[in-house]
């Protein structure tokens, strides 16, 4: 018998994205493989149930849930949904592996050998299946849009009859994949455009891209591709040079965010009171507490004419194309999972050993363990 994959509609306010879209269940039917999908699950983004058709469409989540040896979300599974998964089998999705912790007690009592994506080691091997960049890539994108329709301003120069518009001079913090996106869009709408990164290693990639690397200094290259947290003297350092050029810019895009920590606070209320009425700032971190002291998390903030608008799930916005890209992440971790017809969790793997949580009736990874136990074992 085959093994059956399911992939729920996923339950989140304002989630548009599906875990498969339909040429990826094609490409997982081709592979023998059984596909289950529930019914309206790709509706918000144009993919129909009828053009699921490699797959079985299930009219029931609990229905769905019930029957899969394997399951792909986008969202962590809800205390309700973990509820109906079948006992013993497998989920892959994001896992938001440092919040809500009790939820991995809940998987680990009914046996299910959870995956988390964000876990997902970033490795060379394992780029194919790195969610975290494909959709950090489109977040980078559309928050320089929202920060376009925000800011009262064109971005390009323009020359008109009535006289010639300067650009608008942005800034992008943070040059990760969701920077160097942003730095990458906002050149293209004719922008002006300054990227800072504590990493000294990433300034040959911000001036590939036509921008002027902003230079502090220091040097703060950490482990995984993420910075180290800055010293007190660093901070004050980066606080000093960064304020002139945060004056300066008409719209900031802050990208500095590590999984499972706080945002690093990059923009003080200060420096937002130095900069021009009518300027934008754009934080892709407000989810973990944002780069700027004055971000609220889905809200814009008006403080003295300069707006601060803290987006949440931006890959959702660009529901589409963001599927798409997660669902070849999936199917490149299913590669590594499914070896000859039969469910694979190589606990020698470097992969799977880093992105699993929860395995065989107990919390297997050491990090959520100690989070959650108090580091007994």
């Amino acid at each position: 018998m085959s093994i059956k994959i399911c992939v729920p509609r996923e339950v989140r306010d304002g989630e548009q994205r599906v875990a498969l879209i339909p040429d990826s269940a094609a490409k997982l039917s081709k592979q023998e493989l059984s596909v289950s999908i529930e019914a309206g699950a790709g509706d918000r983004i144009g993919y129909f149930d009828a053009d699921y058709s490699a797959a079985e469409i299930v009219p029931s989540s609990t229905e769905l849930l019930a029957a899969g040896d394997i399951t792909l979300m986008v969202n962590p599974a809800t205390s309700e949904q973990i509820k109906q998964l079948k006992k013993g089998s497998v989920l892959v999705g994001y896992m938001n592996p440092y919040s809500d912790l009790e939820r991995f007690t809940q998987l680990a009592q009914r046996n299910i050998s959870a995956f988390s994506v964000e876990l997902i080691p970033r490795i060379s091997r394992a780029q194919a299946m790195d969610a975290l960049s494909s959709q950090a890539s489109i977040a980078g994108y559309k928050a320089v849009l929202m920060a376009a329709n925000l800011l009262g301003k064109f971005f390009p120069m323009l020359t008109t009859a009535a006289g010639t518009i300067r650009p608008s001079k942005v800034l992008v913090i943070g040059a990760g994949v969701a920077g160097l996106q942003a730095i990458a869009t906002a050149r293209r709408l004719g922008a002006m455009v300054e990227g800072y990164d504590v990493r000294a290693a990433v300034k040959e990639q911000v001036e590939s891209l036509g921008a002027k690397f902003v230079d502090i200094e220091i040097k703060a290259e950490g482990s995984g591709g993420y910075a180290r947290e800055l010293t007190d003297d660093e901070k004050a350092q980066q606080q000093e040079i960064l304020a002139k050029h945060v004056a300066a810019a008409d719209v900031i895009v802050s990208t500095a965010a590590i999984p499972g920590r706080a945002s690093p606070r990059i923009i003080s209320k200060e420096m937002v009171e130095g900069m021009k009425g009518g300027s934008v700032i754009v934080d892709l971190a407000a989810e973990g507490g944002g780069n700027c002291e004055l971000t609220k998390a889905g809200e814009t903030v008006d403080h003295k004419g300069v707006k601060i608008f803290g987006p949440i799930n931006v890959p959702a916005t660009v529901g589409n194309h963001a599927s798409e890209l997660y669902a070849k992440n999936l199917l490149s971790f299913l590669d590594l999972l499914i070896q000859e017809g039969e469910i694979n969790i190589n606990l020698e793997d470097e992969i799977i050993k880093g992105s699993l949580i929860t395995h065989g009736g107990e919390i297997v990874h050491a990090g959520i363990k100690e989070q959650l136990q108090g580091g007994d074992s």
